[in-house]
């Protein structure tokens, strides 16, 4: 975990990591969800409408900047302020993402940061992308 604190962060300072998308994470998140719309729990009806399977759930995803914020940039010292995601190509178990973000803006009079981000797959292609804003505690 990283312990930026506001003074060690700059305008451009990224960090990316990867994470595996399984089919136990899809069923973990409906049960912890209770999201049990058939495009993320049933093959033949994903099928049915042109996807080549169940398409993982867009906030399973997105919890990843989460992980983004709260562990890499800035890490521990990090609350979590807001996130405006768009979510721009589907997400199947057995995909890898590689998730980035880089700091755009520093307002150190309200201890604050943004963060554009952005989430690929194993073939480059994003999946989603966001703006995120996080409160820095030291």
């Amino acid at each position: 975990m990283n312990e930026y604190r506001l003074a060690d962060l700059h305008i451009g300072l990224s960090h990316t990591f990867q994470v595996n998308i399984s089919g136990q994470m899809i069923e973990n998140f409906k049960e912890l969800s209770g999201d049990i719309n058939p495009l993320h729990t049933d093959v033949n009806f994903a099928l049915l409408y042109g996807y080549s399977d169940r398409v993982a759930y867009g906030m399973l995803t997105a919890s990843f900047y989460s992980t983004l914020v709260g562990v890499y940039l800035p890490g521990k010292y990090a609350l979590l302020q807001g996130v405006d995601v768009s979510f721009t190509a589907p997400v199947f178990a057995g995909d890898s993402l590689k998730v980035h973000g880089k700091v755009s803006a520093i307002h150190m009079a309200v201890r604050q940061i943004e963060i554009r981000a952005h989430i690929t797959n194993q073939h480059g292609k994003k999946v989603s992308r966001a703006k995120i804003r996080t409160g820095i505690h030291a």
